[in-house]
């Protein structure tokens, strides 16, 4: 019988997947949801120092990246679970968003964005004129 998978290789590339390798950043986990008029979007960098996160706009596309330094090297590590290195993750937003008023917090290990919807996205009313010329409203 011909194997074609390998449990220890598709175990590695899982592995790898999670934790990341020095050529692929880490999985940056984020939550975002919409709240009234304002797009929130959190996402987890637990032991991340503030100064090496860096948040750039571009257009329509959010780019957050950061990074967790190395530990001592006169340590002798019992464990390294968590994952080391750069970070990087970018969300493309649409064009109902106004990038030009993002507002990012830094706390707890969360990374917190709230983006609002831009003045031209929101609901509004129209004045409808029927031709006896009385005005009606109507919800767009």
């Amino acid at each position: 019988m011909l194997m074609r998978t390998d449990p220890f290789r598709d175990l590695n590339r899982l592995a790898e997947q999670i934790l990341g390798t020095a050529s692929r950043p880490a999985a940056m986990p984020m939550d975002a949801w919409r709240d009234g008029d304002v797009f929130q979007v959190e996402f987890d960098l637990p032991g991340v120092s503030p100064d090496s996160i860096d948040l750039d706009v571009e257009r329509n596309v959010v780019t957050v990246t950061a990074e967790r330094g190395p530990l001592a090297e006169n340590v002798e590590i019992l464990a390294a679970e968590r994952s080391r290195g750069h970070y990087s993750r970018q969300l493309v937003l649409g064009e109902n968003l106004d990038t030009g008023h993002i507002e990012a917090n830094y706390d707890g290990g969360v990374l917190a964005l709230r983006i609002p919807v831009a003045e031209q996205a929101k609901p509004r009313k129209i004045a409808i004129t029927a031709k006896n010329k009385e005005q009606h409203q109507i919800n767009a």
